[in-house]
């Protein structure tokens, strides 16, 4: 293939990629619902620190730059797109729930309590929600629930993308707080480092004792 023919090629494929994340959002607005939000969380796996959520509205027919799954990214590709998403974005909303509620509650309950607490700050709030997963959040508002949706939608991804960047900066202030945890390498997730530092230096109270192994190693202390 010609050098030029295959620049051609890749970038109508890259045009029809982020035509297809916008299927979702493109269709809702076509039906005249304005206001389309994207949420995800951010967490929900990790053994210590808080689960985070965001719900994002962009612009009827506008797109961000380079959105995607968070996780795809890179730390500094993250970052640079959660300042793009808060500027562009219409609105967008960020919830927060720590680990003591999300040992009471237990984590799917704390998820879905994040994602609600997010879409609470959105101004004007959103007519439909495209939610991240398989769970709705039981709000009396339209929504769709899509598996690996980051990976799907644009308003989605950009959720991810300000739910990933809030909570990482939430770990690495954490760190101040605890500095034998390296939870700005981490993130409270359970690697060999913060396995080796639950062991040597025991769970603190950011610590989610719901969760194996920490309920026992809490347990034997």
């Amino acid at each position: 293939m010609p050098k030029e023919l295959h620049k051609q090629s890749q970038l109508n494929l890259n045009l029809q990629t982020l035509d297809d994340r916008l299927g979702f959002e493109k269709s809702l607005w076509g039906q005249g619902i304005k206001f389309v939000a994207g949420v995800d969380e951010a967490g929900r796996g990790a053994w210590a620190g808080p689960v985070v959520a965001a719900a994002v509205i962009l612009k009827p027919y506008t797109s961000i730059k380079d959105v995607d799954d968070s996780k795809k990214l890179s730390p500094e590709k993250r970052e640079e797109l959660y300042e793009c998403i808060i500027k562009e974005a219409l609105s967008f909303g960020i919830g927060t729930v720590e680990s003591p509620l999300i040992d009471e509650m237990n984590i799917l309950e704390a998820s879905l309590l994040a994602m609600r607490l997010a879409v609470a700050e959105l101004r004007p709030q959103p007519g439909y929600i495209l939610v991240d997963g398989n769970r709705g959040m039981g709000l009396n508002i339209p929504q769709k629930t899509l598996v690996k949706g980051d990976g799907r939608s644009i308003a989605i991804g950009a959720a991810s993308i300000l739910a990933k960047v809030h909570r990482d900066r939430l770990m690495c202030n954490l760190e101040k707080k605890y500095p034998l945890f390296h939870f700005s390498i981490h993130k409270g997730y359970g690697t060999k480092l913060h396995q080796d530092e639950v062991k040597n230096h025991g769970p603190k109270d950011c610590h989610r004792f719901s969760f194996e192994p920490m309920r026992s190693w809490h347990d034997e202390r």
